[in-house]
This record gives structure tokens, sequence and C-alpha cells, in this order.
């Protein structure tokens, strides 16, 4: 007899209608990675330390290369106090727009957060990546009682909308960066000479591939699956068009995305 496993925190199982497929073009994974990737503040949910009721709070989140959300606390916060009892919590990134807020998609991640120590090769790179997505918090970032924290996700619910919910393991949301050492230790000098000399460049992602408004647009991170841009409070996506683990190859990719614009 085969063990049984016990369902991923936050799915579903059971629950949908017999014979409920959903639609042809919902596609799960690259919806919830994209979510992931570009939102950038939502609702953390942890446990409370003295009666364990759940506990919501507003937060900023950035991501890890490999889409690991990260959040930057103050121990004086009740959400630290409680993380640092039980570490497992959730997060929920939502998309907004006009009409009723639940036809927008949002995605839900769960797992458990832990501290980075400060100066850490990975809390350095993590709080450089923070930071760029997140200008503003340069005024408190170095404060003493502000650290980082990463998530190791479990699990993830996507609701896309009206019949696109999908239940997704962490594999779904993350990117595998097991073979991207190369490309992450050269992304802060990709992400510094793209904004440096390529702006035109990145306008054009934005506005041509992206079907953004015109304006001044940023790289904020560099990954295997893709590019951030920012402009103000407006975050993209730009997926790349095949996985990237080296510097060499992200050039011509990030080339040939740029003629592809121009002939648009």
């Amino acid at each position: 007899m085969s063990e049984r496993t016990s369902p991923l925190p936050g799915s579903m199982p059971g629950r949908l209608p017999e014979n409920a497929a959903p639609p042809a073009d919902f596609a799960p994974a690259p919806a919830a990675r994209d979510l992931l990737r570009r939102i950038r503040s939502g609702t953390l949910a942890t446990l409370d330390r003295n009666t364990g009721h759940p506990f919501a709070s507003l937060v900023n989140i950035g991501t890890d290369a490999d889409g690991s959300p990260a959040i930057l606390i103050s121990r004086l916060s009740t959400h630290t106090a409680n993380l640092e009892a039980d570490g497992r919590a959730s997060i929920m990134l939502a998309e907004t727009g006009k009409g009723d807020a639940l036809a927008h998609p949002r995605l839900t991640v769960l797992g458990s957060f832990a501290p980075l120590a400060r100066g850490a090769a990975d809390e350095t790179r993590l709080r450089r990546r923070f930071l760029a997505h997140h200008p503003k918090s340069e005024l408190y970032a170095g404060f003493a009682d502000f650290a980082l924290w990463r998530m190791k996700v479990v699990s993830a619910h996507l609701n896309g909308g009206f019949a696109r919910a999908a239940d997704l393991a962490a594999a779904d949301v993350l990117t595998d960066v097991a073979d991207a050492q190369a490309l992450i230790d050269a992304e802060e000098g990709a992400v510094a000479h793209m904004n440096e000399d390529h702006a035109a460049a990145l306008n054009l992602y934005a506005v041509k591939l992206c079907g953004a408004p015109d304006g001044i647009w940023r790289c904020t991170g560099i990954d295997p699956d893709g590019i951030d841009l920012q402009n103000g409070p407006l975050s993209l996506r730009l997926p790349f068009p095949h996985r990237v683990v080296h510097a060499d190859v992200l050039r011509a990719v990030l080339k040939s995305l740029a003629e592809q614009a121009r002939a648009m």
C-alpha cells in the first residue's frame, strides 16, 4: 500500500466541480511567476505568538534571484515578533485596477521566513535587489532594528479571476538557479550597465514589448527567466525567450530583444 501524502498548504483538493476544466488559455505557472516578480507590496499573514490567530500586515516585498520572497522588517514590529516565534507565514500579492477587485489576479505564497545575517554574501545580494525595487527603503534599511527575512517557499495558490484558480508547488513559481551562479555574479554589473548605457533599450522593452507607457524605465533585476523593469510606481516583468545562465548569453538576448522592439 502506498503511503498517503498530505496536501500542500493552501491547496484545495476535491473542491472543484466535477468535470470542471480551466480555460484553454490559462497558464497558471507563468501567471504566478509574473505576479511574484512584479508586485512590490502585499499582505503578510503571520501566526500571532500569543494566541495563534492569523495576523495580517502590509509589507514591501522583493525577490531573490530564484524568486524567493524577501521582506525588510523591524524587530519592533508585531509581525517580526510573530516570525521569531514561528516562521510559518503567507504573503498575498494582488493586482489592482478598475472595477471589482476580485476580478484581478492574486497570488498567495506559503512557506517559512528566516532572517539573514547582515553582511553575509546572500544578505548583501538580496539587500541590493530589494533596495533596487524599493529605493525609498534606503532611508531606514541601515537601522539596527531592521533585517531582511527570506521565505522558503512550500506552495502557492493562484486566483487569476473567475474559473482561473490553481494550486502550485514551489517549483512552479520559483526559478531554478542551480546552474546560474555566473549570471547571479554578473547581475549587479549588468543592471548598472543597462541603466547607465542602455536607457533607450529599456524604454523600448517596456513600450514595445510590454505595452507600457513611455517613461524613464530602469532595470531593477535580472535572473535566468527574465528582466525586471520599473518606472516610479509601475513595475514590469519581461520574460526571456529562453533560459539564460551566462553573461555572454544575456548580452545576446538583451540585444535581440532590443532589435525586436525597434522593428515593431
